[in-house]
């Protein structure tokens, strides 16, 4: 009997024995605990949510004026004015964010790989019994997973704020819409997070890849954008009556140009969706705003109007992450 109660307990606790983690996983809790426990990410995380609280404070100032400006096809959407009305002192949530997301990304992989080099533990963990991908994949999607887990508990804290504090209901659509804004917050922080990794590697040195990535993101913020408007007016030809095809050529050019910089995209998708009454992103004639009534789009067409928006971060961060795999694989490491 005693034999029996023996083998019974031997087969229960192999039954109900929890399999190891794989390797990948271990890595990327160890990049979430070695962040969360940084000062830096303690900082950035108090500028972050500073930015967000100060934002929503003026939001809630002025939201009674907003929701009834019956002029504005979108003064119904509460929780949507919440993100974007403003008193013009301190900037909307996703204006400030279009600058805030760069630095949070470069801080958190500007040294993901010449850190590792530098401190001799590169070497002891590629000795482990690891994929070499692994490490790399671990840098990424551990930050990754705390930037979405950051921008998550601020959309929560606003819609617990704002059912707090006016007792409306969240609509279906507006939660979507959050949601949505989410999601591309956490794209564009993840572009700027492979572009980093890429210059952790690309440099031996954390403060030369920090710099240039520093450098990377005042260029394409703005200087870009300057170079571009200098660029495109030169090319407008210097005569008294210009053609209103001509014109709107131009500017058709001067816009596409503007969106291969990833803060031109993200500011184009985040405006769409908090403002469902935009229906375009580009230059239109009076001919095709002529019988248009201003009202506001639903859910599915907004997204439809963003997607190629969201698709060009996607492939942005895509393509920096691939050259990062590229040149880490061919990397040699030595101790």
């Amino acid at each position: 009997m005693s034999s029996f109660v023996v083998s019974f307990r031997k087969n229960t606790t192999e039954n109900t024995h929890v399999p190891p983690s794989t390797p990948l996983w271990v890595m990327v809790r160890r990049e979430i605990s070695s962040h969360i426990r940084s000062w830096r990410f303690v900082l950035l995380l108090g500028l972050v949510a500073l930015t967000f609280f100060g934002s929503i404070y003026v939001s809630f100032g002025n939201i009674r004026d907003a929701v009834n400006n019956v002029k504005d096809p979108d003064h119904l959407f509460l929780y949507l004015k919440l993100l974007t009305t403003t008193d013009g002192n301190l900037p909307a949530f996703h204006v400030l964010l279009s600058f805030l997301g760069p630095l949070l990304g470069i801080s958190l992989g500007f040294d993901a790989v010449n850190s590792e080099k530098q401190n001799g533990t590169l070497v002891r963990i590629l000795a482990q019994p690891v994929y070499r991908d692994n490490l790399l994949l671990s840098k990424f999607t551990g930050s990754l997973v705390l930037v979405g887990v950051l921008f998550l508990v601020l959309t929560l804290i606003m819609v617990g704020a704002g059912i707090f504090v006016t007792g409306v209901m969240i609509e279906v659509e507006e939660a979507l819409r959050i949601l949505s804004f989410a999601i591309i917050c956490v794209m564009y922080v993840g572009f700027w997070l492979s572009l980093s990794i890429l210059l952790s590697i690309a440099f031996s040195q954390p403060a030369t890849s920090a710099l240039a990535a520093i450098g990377v993101w005042l260029f394409l913020t703005v200087f870009y954008q300057i170079g571009i408007s200098m660029v495109v007016k030169a090319l407008v030809p210097n005569t008294p009556i210009i053609s209103e095809t001509d014109i709107l050529s131009y500017n058709e050019l001067l816009f596409r140009l503007l969106r291969l910089a990833p803060s031109q995209l993200f500011t184009d998708a985040t405006t769409t969706l908090l403002m469902p009454s935009v229906r375009s992103l580009g230059p239109i004639t009076m001919e095709q705003m002529a019988g248009a009534i201003p009202s506001p789009l639903s859910y599915k067409e907004s997204l439809m109007i963003v997607w190629p928006q969201v698709s060009g971060l996607i492939a942005a961060t895509f393509a920096c992450f691939a050259l990062s795999y590229y040149l880490f694989m061919r990397r040699e490491v030595r101790s």
